[in-house]
Protein backbone atom coordinates (compact mmCIF):
# COMPACT_ATOMS: atom_id res chain seq x y z
CA UNK A 1 0.00 0.00 0.00
CA UNK A 2 1.54 2.94 -1.03
CA UNK A 3 2.03 6.19 1.51
CA UNK A 4 -0.77 8.11 -0.44
CA UNK A 5 -2.86 5.70 0.23
CA UNK A 6 -2.40 5.45 4.04
CA UNK A 7 -2.31 9.09 4.05
CA UNK A 8 -6.18 8.77 2.16
CA UNK A 9 -7.19 5.95 4.88
CA UNK A 10 -6.10 8.31 7.45
CA UNK A 11 -8.10 10.69 6.70
CA UNK A 12 -11.02 9.30 6.04
CA UNK A 13 -10.83 7.92 9.39
CA UNK A 14 -10.00 10.88 11.30
CA UNK A 15 -13.07 12.26 9.33
CA UNK A 16 -15.57 9.48 10.55
CA UNK A 17 -14.26 10.10 14.27
CA UNK A 18 -14.42 13.74 13.53
CA UNK A 19 -17.68 13.47 12.72
CA UNK A 20 -18.99 10.91 15.34
CA UNK A 21 -17.38 13.02 18.06
CA UNK A 22 -19.84 15.97 16.40
CA UNK A 23 -22.80 13.65 16.63
CA UNK A 24 -21.64 13.07 20.46
CA UNK A 25 -21.90 16.70 21.04
CA UNK A 26 -25.09 17.49 19.60
CA UNK A 27 -26.86 14.29 21.30
CA UNK A 28 -26.73 15.94 24.73
CA UNK A 29 -28.74 19.25 22.75
CA UNK A 30 -30.67 17.82 20.62
CA UNK A 31 -33.65 15.42 20.97
CA UNK A 32 -32.37 11.95 18.60
CA UNK A 33 -34.33 11.69 15.41
CA UNK A 34 -36.67 8.91 15.55
CA UNK A 35 -36.01 5.44 15.25
CA UNK A 36 -37.76 2.17 15.56
CA UNK A 37 -38.39 0.42 18.91
CA UNK A 38 -34.92 0.25 20.50
CA UNK A 39 -33.68 -3.42 20.45
CA UNK A 40 -30.89 -4.71 22.81
CA UNK A 41 -28.10 -3.68 20.63
CA UNK A 42 -29.02 0.02 20.55
CA UNK A 43 -31.10 0.02 24.09
CA UNK A 44 -28.47 2.27 25.65
CA UNK A 45 -29.15 1.31 29.26
CA UNK A 46 -26.21 -0.07 30.90
CA UNK A 47 -25.72 1.11 34.75
CA UNK A 48 -22.75 1.98 36.09
CA UNK A 49 -21.68 -1.18 38.75
CA UNK A 50 -20.52 0.26 42.12
CA UNK A 51 -17.43 -0.82 43.82
CA UNK A 52 -17.60 -4.25 45.60
CA UNK A 53 -14.67 -2.92 47.95
CA UNK A 54 -14.20 -0.26 50.07
CA UNK A 55 -11.70 2.39 48.35
CA UNK A 56 -10.36 3.73 51.45
CA UNK A 57 -8.87 0.32 52.93
CA UNK A 58 -6.61 -0.39 49.65
CA UNK A 59 -3.04 -0.79 50.24
CA UNK A 60 -0.67 2.11 48.41
CA UNK A 61 -4.19 2.85 45.79
CA UNK A 62 -5.58 5.82 47.55
CA UNK A 63 -9.55 6.07 48.04
CA UNK A 64 -8.86 10.03 45.63
CA UNK A 65 -7.52 8.32 43.28
CA UNK A 66 -10.04 4.76 42.60
CA UNK A 67 -12.78 7.52 42.94
CA UNK A 68 -11.80 9.64 40.43
CA UNK A 69 -11.04 6.74 38.18
CA UNK A 70 -14.13 4.98 38.71
CA UNK A 71 -16.10 8.46 38.47
CA UNK A 72 -14.27 10.11 35.62
CA UNK A 73 -13.40 7.68 33.32
CA UNK A 74 -15.52 4.21 34.06
CA UNK A 75 -18.63 6.11 34.72
CA UNK A 76 -18.30 8.64 31.63
CA UNK A 77 -17.67 5.52 29.55
CA UNK A 78 -20.58 3.94 30.54
CA UNK A 79 -22.82 6.96 29.95
CA UNK A 80 -20.64 7.60 26.47
CA UNK A 81 -21.45 4.17 25.46
CA UNK A 82 -25.44 4.38 26.34
CA UNK A 83 -25.78 7.77 23.87
CA UNK A 84 -23.61 6.02 21.39
CA UNK A 85 -25.96 3.80 21.32
CA UNK A 86 -29.32 5.37 20.97
CA UNK A 87 -27.74 7.65 18.28
CA UNK A 88 -26.80 4.55 16.06
CA UNK A 89 -30.50 3.49 16.56
CA UNK A 90 -31.04 7.20 14.73
CA UNK A 91 -28.17 6.81 12.07
CA UNK A 92 -29.44 3.53 11.48
CA UNK A 93 -32.83 4.43 10.42
CA UNK A 94 -31.80 7.57 8.20
CA UNK A 95 -30.83 5.56 4.81
CA UNK A 96 -29.19 9.31 3.55
CA UNK A 97 -26.40 9.36 6.38
CA UNK A 98 -22.94 9.40 5.04
CA UNK A 99 -21.30 5.64 5.40
CA UNK A 100 -18.28 7.29 6.79
CA UNK A 101 -20.09 9.47 9.90
CA UNK A 102 -21.82 5.54 10.74
CA UNK A 103 -18.11 4.31 10.38
CA UNK A 104 -17.23 6.87 13.22
CA UNK A 105 -19.93 6.05 15.63
CA UNK A 106 -19.18 2.02 15.68
CA UNK A 107 -16.14 3.11 16.04
CA UNK A 108 -16.56 4.56 19.50
CA UNK A 109 -19.30 1.90 20.01
CA UNK A 110 -16.35 -0.62 20.03
CA UNK A 111 -13.57 2.09 22.06
CA UNK A 112 -16.50 2.73 24.74
CA UNK A 113 -17.42 -0.66 24.94
CA UNK A 114 -13.80 -1.84 25.63
CA UNK A 115 -13.39 0.22 27.98
CA UNK A 116 -17.01 -0.61 30.20
CA UNK A 117 -15.60 -3.87 30.20
CA UNK A 118 -12.16 -3.56 30.97
CA UNK A 119 -13.04 -1.07 33.74
CA UNK A 120 -15.61 -3.42 35.48
CA UNK A 121 -12.93 -6.50 34.73
CA UNK A 122 -10.13 -4.13 36.64
CA UNK A 123 -12.31 -2.57 39.63
CA UNK A 124 -14.08 -5.72 40.40
CA UNK A 125 -10.31 -7.59 40.54
CA UNK A 126 -9.65 -5.03 43.46
CA UNK A 127 -10.04 -5.24 47.43
CA UNK A 128 -8.07 -8.98 47.84
CA UNK A 129 -4.93 -9.89 49.78
CA UNK A 130 -2.96 -10.17 46.85
CA UNK A 131 -2.53 -13.83 47.74
CA UNK A 132 -2.38 -15.91 44.46
CA UNK A 133 -4.24 -18.91 45.10
CA UNK A 134 -7.04 -21.74 43.37
CA UNK A 135 -6.69 -23.51 40.12
CA UNK A 136 -6.16 -20.54 38.08
CA UNK A 137 -2.42 -20.22 40.13
CA UNK A 138 -1.58 -23.80 39.02
CA UNK A 139 -3.04 -22.82 35.55
CA UNK A 140 -0.69 -19.98 35.09
CA UNK A 141 2.28 -22.35 37.06
CA UNK A 142 1.90 -25.53 34.19
CA UNK A 143 1.53 -22.32 31.10
CA UNK A 144 4.29 -20.20 32.04
CA UNK A 145 6.87 -23.09 33.70
CA UNK A 146 6.35 -20.89 37.40
CA UNK A 147 3.50 -18.81 38.15
CA UNK A 148 6.54 -16.58 39.27
CA UNK A 149 7.65 -16.57 35.53
CA UNK A 150 3.74 -15.50 34.04
CA UNK A 151 4.01 -12.78 36.90
CA UNK A 152 7.87 -11.50 35.03
CA UNK A 153 5.70 -11.78 31.82
CA UNK A 154 2.79 -9.51 33.10
CA UNK A 155 4.67 -6.89 34.98
CA UNK A 156 7.14 -6.74 31.61
CA UNK A 157 3.83 -6.68 29.44
CA UNK A 158 2.26 -4.00 31.38
CA UNK A 159 5.35 -1.74 32.22
CA UNK A 160 6.08 -1.86 28.37
CA UNK A 161 2.60 0.58 28.06
CA UNK A 162 3.98 2.57 31.42
CA UNK A 163 4.37 5.15 28.72
CA UNK A 164 0.57 6.46 29.46
CA UNK A 165 -1.82 4.10 27.56
CA UNK A 166 -3.02 0.88 27.26
CA UNK A 167 -4.40 -2.36 28.85
CA UNK A 168 -1.97 -5.25 30.35
CA UNK A 169 -5.01 -8.69 29.71
CA UNK A 170 -4.43 -12.01 30.96
CA UNK A 171 -6.57 -14.11 28.80
CA UNK A 172 -8.16 -17.66 28.27
CA UNK A 173 -8.30 -18.66 24.97
CA UNK A 174 -11.25 -20.37 23.63
CA UNK A 175 -9.87 -21.03 20.47
CA UNK A 176 -6.74 -22.48 21.42
CA UNK A 177 -7.63 -23.62 24.80
CA UNK A 178 -4.49 -21.73 26.44
CA UNK A 179 -3.41 -18.42 28.69
CA UNK A 180 -2.01 -16.00 27.69
CA UNK A 181 -0.59 -12.23 28.93
CA UNK A 182 -1.36 -9.68 25.83
CA UNK A 183 -0.50 -6.35 24.85
CA UNK A 184 -3.30 -4.20 24.79
CA UNK A 185 -2.63 -0.66 23.14
CA UNK A 186 -6.08 0.73 23.75
CA UNK A 187 -9.61 -0.10 24.92
CA UNK A 188 -10.30 -1.79 21.46
CA UNK A 189 -7.10 -4.55 21.33
CA UNK A 190 -7.70 -7.98 22.38
CA UNK A 191 -6.85 -11.52 20.95
CA UNK A 192 -9.34 -13.28 19.22
CA UNK A 193 -11.64 -15.50 21.26
CA UNK A 194 -9.78 -14.40 24.17
CA UNK A 195 -11.66 -14.57 27.56
CA UNK A 196 -10.06 -11.67 29.54
CA UNK A 197 -9.30 -13.01 33.52
CA UNK A 198 -7.23 -10.05 34.89
CA UNK A 199 -6.60 -6.41 33.34
CA UNK A 200 -4.01 -3.87 34.74
CA UNK A 201 -5.02 -0.21 33.44
CA UNK A 202 -1.74 1.44 32.42
CA UNK A 203 -3.12 4.59 31.43
CA UNK A 204 -2.31 7.29 32.98
CA UNK A 205 -5.55 8.09 34.97
CA UNK A 206 -5.20 5.03 36.61
CA UNK A 207 -2.05 6.01 38.90
CA UNK A 208 0.00 9.58 38.26
CA UNK A 209 -2.01 10.83 40.89
CA UNK A 210 -0.72 8.49 43.06
CA UNK A 211 2.73 7.75 41.62
CA UNK A 212 3.53 10.49 38.51
CA UNK A 213 5.46 8.92 36.47
CA UNK A 214 6.65 5.49 38.71
CA UNK A 215 4.36 3.43 36.92
CA UNK A 216 6.60 0.73 38.18
CA UNK A 217 5.48 1.27 41.76
CA UNK A 218 1.48 1.33 40.71
CA UNK A 219 1.61 -2.06 39.31
CA UNK A 220 3.56 -3.85 42.87
CA UNK A 221 0.61 -1.93 44.52
CA UNK A 222 -1.89 -3.50 42.16
CA UNK A 223 -1.02 -6.84 42.79
CA UNK A 224 -1.25 -6.47 46.73
CA UNK A 225 -4.32 -5.26 46.60
CA UNK A 226 -5.64 -8.20 43.77
CA UNK A 227 -8.90 -10.74 44.50
CA UNK A 228 -7.50 -13.92 43.48
CA UNK A 229 -10.87 -15.66 44.17
CA UNK A 230 -12.57 -13.75 41.89
CA UNK A 231 -10.12 -14.47 39.11
CA UNK A 232 -10.25 -18.26 39.65
CA UNK A 233 -14.26 -17.59 39.46
CA UNK A 234 -13.50 -16.24 36.00
CA UNK A 235 -11.04 -18.90 35.23
CA UNK A 236 -13.58 -21.63 36.06
CA UNK A 237 -16.06 -19.31 34.05
CA UNK A 238 -13.67 -19.61 30.68
CA UNK A 239 -13.01 -23.41 30.81
CA UNK A 240 -16.59 -24.36 31.43
CA UNK A 241 -17.70 -22.07 28.26
CA UNK A 242 -14.60 -24.17 26.15
CA UNK A 243 -16.26 -27.24 27.22
CA UNK A 244 -19.67 -26.51 25.84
Amino acid sequence: MTIDNLSRRKAIATLGIGAAAMTINEASAQTPAAAPSLVPAFAGNHQVKPLRFDPAKLDGLSERLIQSHWENNYTGSVKALNMIETRLAAALADPDLPPVVYGGLKREELHRTGSVVLHELYFDALGGNGQAAGSVRDALGSAFGSFDRWETDFRRTAMSLAGGSGWCILAWNLHTRSLHNHWAWDHMHGAAAGVPLLVLDMYEHSFHMDYGTQAAKYVDAWFRNLDWEAVDRRYARAIAATRT
